[in-house]
């Protein structure tokens, strides 16, 4: 079956409580029973996920902004049209960088398994290191 969801089909944007550091805005837009999902977020300067991964992987689509995205190697800087695929199973953190606000669309196949705040100590010296995309 073909699913279509239009602008504003749904409710207002939500402000995020959850396994996030600073200030997150939501707009789900689409979720099915085996975790599938699709939706905006926006992210306030120094806003971010904890570490997490998706058993299915997850694409972004960085729509506005700057931001950084992160795994256990390393850390990229990503800006207004970048796009992100992490593989499954991949333990990353996203989310703006400290001066600027950033959303994306999340894309996220299979869930999400939450894990670990990434300390602010930690968020500091991954955007000192993060290298250009």
């Amino acid at each position: 079956m073909l699913i279509v969801v239009r602008q504003g089909a749904n409710a207002c944007s939500a402000r995020s409580e959850g396994p996030y550091t600073g200030e997150l805005w939501r707009d789900l837009l689409h979720q099915d029973e085996q975790g599938n999902a699709f939706g905006n977020v926006f992210f306030t300067p120094c806003g971010r996920t904890y570490w997490h991964s998706h058993p299915g992987g997850q694409l972004l689509v960085v729509q506005h902004g700057e931001g950084l995205i992160g795994d256990e190697q390393e850390t990229i800087r990503i800006a207004a049209g970048d796009l992100v695929w992490t593989p499954a199973g991949t333990r990353h953190w996203h989310g703006a960088t400290s001066a600027r606000t950033m959303m994306h669309l999340a894309i996220t196949f299979g869930g999400v398994d939450w894990q670990e705040e990434l300390s602010d100590e930690e968020y500091a010296e991954a955007e000192a290191r993060a290298r250009p995309s």
